[in-house]
């Protein structure tokens, strides 16, 4: 079986699971692009496989400080935060960490007990959270193509400075060719083509063809949303992440 590897051959794939050639499947060439597009869109929506953590880096120039903001390009789905520009809690070794390492690891070695140093860095971290961590508060719109920083552009960062994004990215099917092959993207795409045929065929519904067959798109239609709809819940179920899983 020839696995599809790009979108001309996942639509002949579709086609071919609904009975192509040996039935004629009545849905034009630009509603199956269409058909396509928004099983690629669902997919990369809400199954997890579409989606790759990635830390990007930008370079800061001067339309930036103007502006506020960087732009992000249309492949990032979900931004989770900005890393700081500086060290937090001071420097060197006047830093709170520093001198808790420097006084605690020597007695670690030998006390057996990590529980008191996990309590510590806890505390710390809380400390960094509420007082000065240098984080951003960050305004992210995918649909805007950019990330607005809410900080003071003039004082903080100079042209060439660069800001480190964590977030995370849609994996390129054009460059990552077996996503065509994903089992449920493949479902999916079918159930969406199915529907589109029996939307075509139910305008000719009641219609007797030569030797006494009529059409049924009514029946295909709601055979294929019944499916769409168990899909669509198999995968926020099972492949979707946690609603609180990205922050910033």
């Amino acid at each position: 079986m020839a696995k599809p590897n790009s979108k001309s051959t996942f639509i002949d794939y579709c086609l071919r699971a609904l009975g192509a050639p040996v039935i004629e499947i009545n849905v034009d060439e630009d509603q199956l692009d269409d058909r396509v597009e928004e099983a690629l869109q669902f997919y990369q929506e809400y199954h997890s496989d579409a989606l790759e953590k990635v830390f990007l880096k930008h370079q800061v120039t001067a339309d930036d400080i103007t502006n506020g903001y960087i732009p992000i390009t249309d492949m990032i789905s979900n931004v989770i935060r900005v890393f700081p520009f500086s060290d937090t809690l001071g420097g060197g070794m006047f830093d709170a960490q520093y001198q808790l390492r420097a006084n605690d690891v020597f007695a670690l070695n030998y006390s057996g007990s990590i529980a008191e140093y996990v309590m510590s860095q806890q505390h710390l971290s809380l400390m960094d959270l509420m007082l000065d961590n240098g984080s951003k508060h960050i305004e992210f719109n995918k649909h805007k193509n950019q990330l607005r920083i809410d900080m003071d552009w003039d004082k903080e960062v100079v042209v060439d400075d660069y800001i480190i994004v964590e977030c995370y990215r849609v994996v390129d099917q054009e460059t990552y060719t077996d996503i065509w092959n994903d089992y449920y993207l493949k479902q999916y795409a079918t159930q969406l083509i199915k529907r589109q045929w029996g939307a075509n065929l139910s305008k000719f519904e009641g219609m007797v063809m030569p030797g006494g067959v009529t059409f049924n798109g009514r029946q295909l239609f709601e055979d294929a949303n019944e499916q769409i709809q168990k899909l669509e819940e198999e995968v926020r179920l099972n492949w979707e992440m946690p609603v609180d899983f990205y922050t910033g």
